[in-house]
């Protein structure tokens, strides 16, 4: 499994993606690297890149809604991103899962672990797909069924 997560950038894509993957036995994620996501293209060949090294059995995409679960513009271009994504790496498939709170959660624990906010956003990305990765595997794990939504690849 793989993860993602970050946040949306003016330009359409993620301004970053934290990378992190589950073992076969879905039990703990771990972070991976924060692909960079202003370069749109270049994300997508780092992200097939990964795809192609760790072989993951599906990819987790981080969908952003508000508080009150609703979708806004960022999570608009999520889904336009997954699309995408879905497309590149197919036959494997894409999820989407509600990334509610995970940034402020992963910033939390990092901070807990006196890991300084200085460190940048990359290992915030990577905290916040770890966290992502994780609730989607404890979900699957507790209820059997797959987490999220799948994206369909539309051609």
């Amino acid at each position: 499994m793989w993860g993602g997560g970050g946040g949306p950038a003016s330009g359409g894509g993620p301004a970053g993606w934290g990378a992190a993957r589950g073992p076969p036995d879905g039990i703990l994620a771990t972070p991976v690297e924060t692909v960079p996501g202003r370069d749109v293209p270049a994300a997508h060949r780092r992200l097939g890149q990964i795809v192609e090294e760790y072989e993951p059995i599906e990819i987790i995409i981080g969908l952003p809604r508000s508080l009150g679960g609703g979708e806004g513009p960022a999570a608009a271009k999520i889904r336009v991103f997954a699309q995408e994504v879905a497309r590149s790496v197919a036959p494997v498939p894409v999820r989407l899962v509600d990334e509610r709170m995970t940034t402020v959660t992963a910033s939390q624990g990092l901070r807990a672990s006196g890991v300084k906010s200085r460190k940048g956003r990359s290992v915030i990305d990577q905290a916040a797909a770890v966290v992502i990765l994780q609730n989607a595997l404890e979900s699957e794990r507790a209820s059997g069924r797959p987490p999220g939504e799948g994206v369909e690849v539309v051609v």
